[in-house]
């Protein structure tokens, strides 16, 4: 009985003793609240949800931006901008155009994400900021210093430099637009992912049958494998 009521409230760290004596009672077990209250995890947490908390509860509803910067051939700088959905870790919209249209882009006016957590960066300006209402999106600043409270969308930067970008040579903006959005498809159809148990953001079914057959993308650098 003492591990059931620790396990309870070690999954639920904002429910009291009368809650789970109610959880207990519902599932048939019949004990008394006070024995509840002795068993109980003490914990230290405040009472409002934290920021993972807040990230796992309403991941349906987040989206996550951010920009990070390719050298061309020509030593030019070239500013990309990613946009992530995090309920299904989705690769939504890459590109290097100007900001306050490339979040009308990535987000139609029916799909819009209700949060849009991002960096405190010059760049997002006053614009941006009014296109982000107009779209009904709470803007969602992270604190100062703080890349952490942007984790997901920083991975998937890190994903597109190890995976992709440090590897080739950028030629010109209009390289890196294609470059990109090849390693969105290929990141969204193909590339499986733990945090969704090994699947696709888009969904792969399982192939049971057929001849193993690779096919390459980005010249090679990676190999996809499917049944044919």
């Amino acid at each position: 009985m003492r591990d059931l009521i620790r396990e309870i409230s070690r999954a639920n760290p904002l429910w009291g003793a009368p809650r789970i004596h109610g959880e207990l009672l519902k599932l048939g077990i019949n004990v008394a609240q006070s024995t509840v209250a002795k068993y109980i995890l003490r914990t230290r947490r405040p009472p409002s949800q934290s920021w993972r908390t807040f990230l796992h509860n309403h991941a349906g509803a987040i989206a996550s931006i951010d920009l990070f910067v390719v050298p061309t051939i020509a030593l030019r700088m070239l500013f990309a901008f990613v946009v992530l959905h995090h309920g299904r870790r989705q690769l939504v919209h890459v590109g290097a155009e100007w900001l306050s249209h490339q979040i009308s882009e990535a987000f139609p006016w029916d799909r819009a994400p209700r949060h849009l957590i991002r960096d405190r960066d010059g760049a997002f300006g006053e614009i941006f900021k009014q296109r982000l209402h107009a779209m009904g999106i709470r803007d969602r600043p992270t604190a100062p210093r703080s890349p952490w409270q942007n984790a997901y969308v920083e991975r998937l930067i890190g994903s597109i430099r190890r995976e992709c970008s440090d590897h080739l040579i950028i030629v010109d903006e209009r390289h890196l637009r294609k470059l990109l959005r090849d390693y969105a498809d290929y990141y969204n159809r193909l590339r499986t992912h733990l945090s969704l148990n090994k699947d696709a953001p888009l969904g792969r079914p399982v192939q049971s049958h057929g001849v193993l057959r690779q096919l390459p993308h980005f010249g090679g650098l990676h190999h996809s494998f499917v049944r044919m």
